[in-house]
């Protein structure tokens, strides 16, 4: 449904009546500060539910082998103790 003029007008003259020719300027930048915080707002959250939903997953990386004992060299068993009987 289109707005009529006569509307428009009506609430010209209402505000007018209400606030004063002087108070005009400063009620217009006060609703411009008011939308373009809400703007800001806005993109910030639409941002943030974006990157959330985007989550970028990378895969664990592959674990390596250690790399195998030269011939002659005997690598330390896994679990064992030590060699020394002075902890025991």
């Amino acid at each position: 449904m289109p707005i009529h003029p006569f509307w428009i007008i009506a609430i010209i003259v209402v505000v007018l009546i209400i606030f004063g020719p002087g108070r005009l300027p400063e009620l217009g930048a006060g609703i411009g500060k008011a939308m373009r915080e809400f703007r800001k707002a806005t993109s910030e959250l639409t941002s943030e539910v974006t990157h959330t939903t985007q989550a970028v997953t990378s895969p664990p990386p592959a674990a390596t082998p250690p790399p195998p004992a030269a011939p002659g060299e005997s690598a330390p068993a896994h679990g064992s103790e030590s060699a020394s009987p002075s902890n025991r």
